[in-house]
């Protein structure tokens, strides 16, 4: 398939610049996939959608204050955009002005948090080595700041309000943005109502922001991401799948994890890893049988994968029905749920 087949125009005051007050007040498309049919629902409404025995799917991973800025030991000012830990010191980055900083260059953040270039990469990255008399984590949060996507040209008031109410693994540059609707009231409520919970981690990357460039959709190559699935949580999901009940998976990130962690009988294998899973249409899907997501950008590998989930021309028929209806789109967007 084209590229061009996942293109759409989206007028600009439809991408949401700020969060709702109220998580769960965002709008929610409910997208039949067997009977072709499309309900205008509020968010709140998901739990119309789920079963007894039913398990919903969480990626617990928590942002991290990404986003550096330090001085050369020449007084420059650059940059520094954490992508991946290697080790605990050791971090893969994209850094600006990236002529600035060859290797060996000395980057100061404050009197306790320093760092050395260490190898020079293509496309703008480097890896960077810290160096702190303190813990790096909380220094990161001391001189870091949370990275909103380059679509967002306002700043939040409460970064909090970039995170899930559950997230807890720090580790992503990125928010699972599907997740950021639920609250803790309306996961209780869930649970009255003996629908599973499983937790999983997917530590969201740089590829996330990064456009396709290829034509042909299947010559895209996903960069690897880590992942985590408890033994408690495959016990969860596996359960559930014995019982009948559906795999709902809250946003694209859970779905990698899930199929990802797939075996043939239908049931998941608990673990850890790295994945480079690239979902695109064709693609067989062996274990999510629904799925909770926000409307994607134009182009992107997450309308890609959820264009495999459900008919390509019907989601593309449902953006411009949501685009009519006038959705909030991306990140602090409203919500799609895909039956």
């Amino acid at each position: 398939m084209n590229l061009s087949d996942f293109d759409y125009e989206l007028p600009k005051e439809l991408i949401a610049q700020e969060p709702l007050v109220e998580r769960s007040a965002s709008r929610l498309m409910v997208v039949d996939r067997e009977n072709r049919r499309i309900e205008h629902r509020k968010f709140k409404d998901i739990i119309d959608y789920l079963s007894p025995d039913d398990c919903l799917t969480l990626n617990d991973t928590r942002v991290l204050p990404a986003r550096l800025f330090g001085r050369k030991t020449t007084g420059a000012r650059v940059e520094i955009f954490l992508l991946r830990e290697l080790n605990e010191y050791v971090w893969e980055t994209l850094c600006r002005p990236a002529r600035r900083l060859a290797l060996g260059a000395e980057i100061i953040f404050n009197e306790n948090l320093k760092a050395r270039i260490v190898k020079v990469l293509d496309e703008g990255r480097r890896l960077v080595e810290f160096s702190s008399p303190l813990p790096l984590k909380g220094q990161l949060w001391k001189v870091g700041r949370i990275p909103l996507p380059p679509y967002i040209h306002k700043n939040i008031a409460d970064d909090e309000r970039y995170q899930t109410v559950y997230a807890v693994k720090e580790g992503s540059v990125a928010a699972p943005t599907a997740g950021l609707h639920l609250t803790p009231q309306l996961l209780a409520e869930i649970e009255r109502r003996d629908v599973n919970i499983a937790k999983l981690t997917l530590e969201i990357g740089i590829d996330t922001f990064r456009p396709v460039k290829v034509e042909k959709v299947q010559d895209h190559t996903m960069h690897s991401e880590k992942y985590s699935l408890s033994v408690a949580s495959a016990k969860i999901i596996n359960d559930s799948k014995a019982c009948g009940g559906k795999v709902v998976a809250v946003g694209t990130t859970s779905v990698r994890v899930l199929e990802s962690s797939a075996v043939e009988n239908g049931q998941v294998r608990s673990g850890s890893g790295e994945t480079k899973l690239y979902i695109f249409p064709g693609y067989k899907f062996r274990l999510v049988d629904r799925l909770i997501t926000n409307f994607h950008l134009p182009c992107s590998t997450l309308l890609i994968l959820v264009c495999a989930f459900a008919d390509r021309e019907f989601i593309m028929s449902a953006y411009r029905e949501a685009i009519k209806e006038g959705y909030r789109f991306f990140s602090f967007g409203d919500a799609m749920l895909i039956l």
